[in-house]
């Protein structure tokens, strides 16, 4: 666990949602570091997001695919968001991929958004693809990671609903998992495996979240 004095106790604070960025102009100034959440519409990211600081009404959740359509910014309360007291972290929840009821213009808007977020945010420090455990990797999930990898962005995978699914599926999904990441350059390769609903596997995030934001730290 990380022992920085910033981030201890980070996610016991109040979190806030301070911006949604529809375009790469409106990005908050750089500075605190970003953690961001990938993955299907329909994966459990806002469930996620929402389970790991303990405000289930912090990231907006919905049964319509492709609800989350910018880049919506999560802090940490009680900062005043000057140069001399920023929040040492910021958490980023990406517009859903692999919906198919938003018009493709549409679609390609916020693709567009995404590709260019990954490939030019100098304070992005890791990338947390989230993958439906009882789905495992789909091709428009393996198009994300390639995309991950040609950028040079380190990302890694979250598995989330393991409740749905048995122990043994689960542990066969783990290492197939493993071998589908292996050659991949950008690919941390602790997986993690969660359940919002449950709350399995939050500290294991929250601990790996603390040390891609803080790399000096152990």
């Amino acid at each position: 666990m990380t022992d920085s004095p910033a981030l201890a106790g980070l996610f016991a604070r109040n979190w806030i949602f301070i911006r949604g960025v529809p375009a790469m102009k409106f990005l908050p100034p750089e500075g605190p570091a970003e953690i961001a959440f990938a993955g299907r519409s329909n994966v459990g990211k806002s469930s996620l997001i929402n389970a790991l600081v303990g405000h289930k009404g912090l990231a907006r959740t919905s049964n319509t695919p492709g609800r989350t359509q910018e880049l919506n910014y999560f802090v940490p309360d009680g900062f005043t968001g000057t140069v001399d007291d920023l929040p040492p972290l910021a958490l980023v929840d990406m517009p859903g991929y692999g919906f198919a009821e938003a018009p493709k213009a549409q679609v390609d808007q916020w693709t567009k958004l995404i590709f260019d977020y990954l490939r030019g945010r100098t304070t992005l420090k890791r990338v947390y693809v989230l993958i439906d455990s009882r789905h495992g990797i789909k091709k428009n999930d393996g198009d994300v990671l390639s995309l991950l990898d040609k950028a040079a962005v380190s990302y890694q995978i979250v598995l989330t609903k393991i409740d749905k699914i048995k122990p043994a599926e689960l542990q066969k999904l783990i290492e197939k998992t493993h071998l589908t990441i292996a050659k991949r350059p950008a690919a941390f390769p602790h997986i993690i495996a969660t359940s919002s609903e449950k709350g399995i596997g939050l500290d294991d995030l929250r601990e790996t979240i603390l040390e891609a934001a803080n790399p000096l730290a152990r």
